[in-house]
């Protein structure tokens, strides 16, 4: 009996090796051999697109920051960032806009790979100075997020033409400025992107003023960061 026992287990263990040996020396030699059907799922994964639509390139811009320091695109290369216009002494939207952008710089404090650009459509005003002041007034802390000034002209035709983001002089406005309220969202490779709404449509902006405006930012700022 014990002969008969023996003898089946040594045909269970030949046709082992007859059919998965071949497999094991085969991944081996492909460095391969951790892999499996289901391990693949997992080990292999590598983060894809995300379904966030490409709208285009952001404009090309060179500016100087709070710190005095000049910032262009390529300061914002590889990272996901965030626009907005804004002036230091508007006295209707902008307050919101700087605390619910606050709001998303402390969601991701300590990335090194997102930023904020902040540009002030006031340049005249809005000195080197007085945006460093406005910087600490508003609770900047990153080191990514760069409050601009420059040419007043030059900075319209970023708003108004290169991002398509309303912004103008208007003495019968509050401040003497008017401007929106929309957060424009970069991936690493420069490009504007965006979610469509309900019906399919690519929303192009975020809403800065409102609540849902910045959750659904938020929310896409962590998708574009596993890209």
């Amino acid at each position: 009996m014990k002969n008969k026992s023996y003898i089946g287990l040594s045909f269970i263990v030949l046709i082992f090796g007859i059919i998965f040996i071949p497999k094991i020396v085969n991944r081996i030699k492909n460095n391969t051999v951790v892999q499996g059907e289901r391990i693949d799922a997992v080990s292999n994964h590598k983060n894809s697109e995300s379904d966030l639509l490409t709208i285009g390139k952001a404009p090309q811009f060179e500016l100087t920051d709070h710190n005095g320091n000049k910032i262009t695109n390529e300061t914002y290369k590889g990272k996901v960032y965030v626009v907005e216009f804004f002036f230091s002494t508007c006295p209707s939207i902008c307050p919101i806009m700087n605390r619910n952008m606050a709001e998303i710089q402390n969601k991701f404090f300590g990335n090194p790979n997102f930023g904020i650009a902040s540009i002030t459509i006031n340049p005249e005003y809005d000195t080197v100075e007085v945006l460093k002041e406005h910087a600490e007034h508003i609770g900047v802390k990153s080191s990514n997020w760069h409050l601009m000034t420059g040419d007043k002209e030059y900075i319209y035709s970023i708003s108004n033409k290169g991002f398509n983001i309303y912004a103008g002089q208007n003495g019968k406005a509050a401040g003497g400025f008017e401007h929106s309220g929309l957060f424009a969202l970069i991936d690493k490779k420069g490009n504007i992107r965006c979610r469509k709404d309900k019906f399919g449509n690519p929303i192009m902006y975020y809403d800065g003023l409102e609540k849902v405006g910045v959750k659904a930012i938020i929310e896409d700022i962590k998708k574009l960061l596993n890209e």
